[in-house]
């Protein structure tokens, strides 16, 4: 039998294995957020821990608000008694369908103390941050799922310039949409008029294309992943662009 040593030597432990941490609680059928976040924020020493809730599509108001008493949950099952820096849930629509602040009070019970990001909070932050009062925005959404998010937008006291949507009801049928198609669609969406240009869903893998949306539109743009990670960068405490794009180029309003 093989004699198993117990070595005399305790190790080290550092207080963390990465210098930051930051939560997602995603979708069952989200295949774009951590790939977004694992591009944009682990580069800059940035631990993305991830937890999935249950989704099931098509895409609609209802089926987006059934998540909402999973997120407490979702949260808390991420690093269980272990600090985060921040926690992003990573749904837009539900975001809004739900309600921005109902959800930030559902994960922030799952992770008291931490701060809550969601794309709603991200967009409406980094649009404050460009100074855009007028915007355009393309949603992969129905008509009736793009409704409440212009409401939400109006409410905040943007004007929209223009709205379009693509009326699809499958979130993993959005995140298969070719990258030279979101710039091609996102430039036919912006509004020469507006000051910026807002691409909606955390399915769409706009976030790695946003510098050549950019281009297109000529346009400011953010998109619901691009936004949410500058904005958790900037919790973090990491300045800089990490990743292309102007929104990464600024920092949190004061």
């Amino acid at each position: 039998m093989t004699d198993i040593r117990i070595s005399a030597r305790r190790p080290r432990l550092d207080p963390r294995a990465v210098a930051h941490r930051v939560g997602l609680v995603a979708l069952a059928t989200d295949h774009s957020s951590e790939v977004d976040y694992a591009r944009i924020l682990a580069p800059a020493g940035v631990g993305i821990y991830v937890n999935r809730i249950p989704f099931a599509n098509p895409v609609t108001p209802a089926t987006l608000r059934a998540m909402e008493t999973d997120l407490a949950e979702g949260a808390a099952l991420i690093l269980p008694d272990e600090p985060l820096d921040a926690i992003i849930y990573g749904c837009t629509s539900a975001s809004v369908c739900i309600g921005d602040a109902a959800v930030r009070a559902q994960v922030a019970r799952g992770k008291p103390g931490c701060p809550v990001v969601t794309p709603v909070s991200a967009a409406l932050t980094g649009l404050a941050r460009l100074g855009a009062r007028r915007i355009s925005v393309l949603t992969p959404y129905t008509v009736e799922t793009s409704r409440p998010m212009a409401a939400m937008f109006e409410a905040a006291g943007l004007a929209i310039d223009r709205f379009t949507c693509l009326e699809m009801t499958d979130d993993r049928d959005m995140a298969r949409i070719a990258p030279d198609d979101l710039v091609t669609l996102a430039s036919e969406a912006a509004d020469p008029a507006s000051d910026a240009l807002f691409i909606s869903c955390t399915a769409l893998r706009a976030a790695g294309v946003i510098d050549r949306i950019e281009g297109a539109a000529g346009l400011p743009a953010l998109s619901s992943n691009y936004a949410a990670a500058w904005n958790v960068a900037r919790i973090c405490g990491l300045e800089g662009a990490l990743a292309p794009g102007h929104l990464m180029t600024l920092g949190l309003p004061a």
